[in-house]
Formats: C-alpha cells, structure tokens, sequence
C-alpha cells in the first residue's frame, strides 16, 4: 500500500505504528499532516464504534485508505472504567487537568481505596481499516495485567506507567519499543492488521 492516514495526532502511536507496519506502507500519514483535518467527535458507547466513526471520517477527508483506533484500559474493580474514556478520563479538552498525567492521577486515586489483588485490568484496542470504496475490516487485541500503586517506567504514553503485565515483573512503560511492538493489545491487533494487508498484495 502506498498511502495510509492514521486518524490520530498522538506521534507516539505514529511512532508504533510506523515500525508495526514496516514493509507493508510505503508512508503512513497522520492527521497532523493535513489542513482542516476533522475532529471526530468520539460519541460511540463501544471501542469498535468510535474507531470506525474515526476511520470513515478520516477515509472521508483525505480520499485515501484510513486506519483508526479506539483503545483504552478497562479495569473490572472500576465496572470497566475507564474504557472508551480513557483518553479523557480527567476530562474534556487540552487544558489544565487533562492529559495523560491528570488520567493517571484520577486513576490512582479511584484504585486507592481497592485492594492491589483487586485491580485486574486489560488494554483493549480495536483497530478499524476503511477505504474510499468502502471496504471496512475490524480487528482487535487484548493484553491483561493489573494497576500499580504508582508509576514505574519512563517509555510508552498514556497508562503505560501504571499497568503491570501478567507474567512480567514490568510495566508497560519499562518494556522496549520492540517487546512492546511484540505483545501489547495494539500489536496483537496490527498483527492481524498485516497479515489482512498481506491478503491484498
């Protein structure tokens, strides 16, 4: 393929998504380097919902093949909050008390008064491919782990630093880019995502 946008500003996942997809995209795009890109309004009450209103949206804009995701961190003792909100979890906008630092801050104080054997939890992602004819393919991935008491690592983004990994003595933050690349939600979902770019060759 040779263009693909992304629907996402985060150059951290652009970072990700670049080494995921290595071999198969000859550039991957994101909406940063469009004018006027869309902002989607995330309304959906699901993962699958809200990435493929991103990716239709962006398919839309840019009259190219467009990849979205909607992925977040469900913790079951929190009646799988934050989910679709965890981008926003502190709240709305780019202001003062949002952003990952006010997520992971609410998120500490919510598992403060919850048992550590208690804070099971999952990074969930779902990926959406949509292209200008419209064809549209959902893929999706899952890693389980358990929230930390504090923050543990200095690489990743978003809850990274709180989320133990089932079988690791590790946070998400404290893995490299290529054993995160090799387990984490959003790499068992590209993988399913390559191995369909694979079928189009």
């Amino acid at each position: 393929m040779k263009r693909l946008v992304v629907a996402t500003r985060n150059n951290g996942k652009i970072i990700e998504i670049n080494a995921l997809l290595s071999g198969l995209v000859d550039q991957v795009c994101s909406a940063a380097d469009f004018v006027d890109f869309p902002d989607t309004i995330e309304d959906g009450i699901t993962f699958e919902e809200n990435a493929l209103k991103k990716a239709r949206e962006a398919s839309r804009f840019t009259a190219l093949p467009a990849l979205a995701d909607d992925s977040g961190l469900v913790v079951d003792a929190l009646d799988g909050r934050p989910g679709v909100f965890s981008a926003r979890f502190a709240g709305e906008g780019t202001g003062e008390g949002t952003g990952d630092a006010a997520n992971n801050a609410r998120l500490l104080e919510e598992c403060s008064k919850i048992p550590a054997e208690q804070l099971q939890a999952a990074f969930v992602c779902v990926l959406a491919f949509v292209t200008p004819e419209g064809d549209e393919q959902l893929f999706s991935g899952r890693i389980a782990g358990r929230i930390l008491s504090e923050a543990r690592g200095d690489g990743g983004f978003g809850y990274d630093p709180l989320f133990l990994v089932d079988g690791l003595d590790r946070s998400m933050a404290e893995l490299t880019l290529a054993e995160k690349n090799s387990l984490s939600h959003r790499a068992q979902a590209f993988r399913k995502f390559r191995e369909y770019l694979e079928t189009l060759k």
